[in-house]
């Protein structure tokens, strides 16, 4: 990965992970998944959602007004 990616979200659920990136992404904000579950066994491990560290500011106020 780049330098200056962050870790913006993390959660268990896919979904939940795969929808922060959408909404990022449709407000022009590049995301990316990381997924660290384990292959065997979806309960292990978090799939994470990584941003440019200078987005940071701009996809918190993205998040509070979508409410995720």
């Amino acid at each position: 990965m780049e330098k200056n990616w962050i870790k913006f979200f993390s959660s268990s659920d896919f979904y939940q992970s795969e929808m922060v990136k959408q909404v990022l992404c449709e407000n022009e904000i590049d995301a990316v998944l990381l997924n660290k579950q384990a292959l065997s066994h979806r309960d292990f491990g978090d799939v994470e959602v990584y941003i440019h560290q200078r987005d940071f500011g701009n996809a918190i106020e993205i998040m509070i007004l979508n409410q995720l």
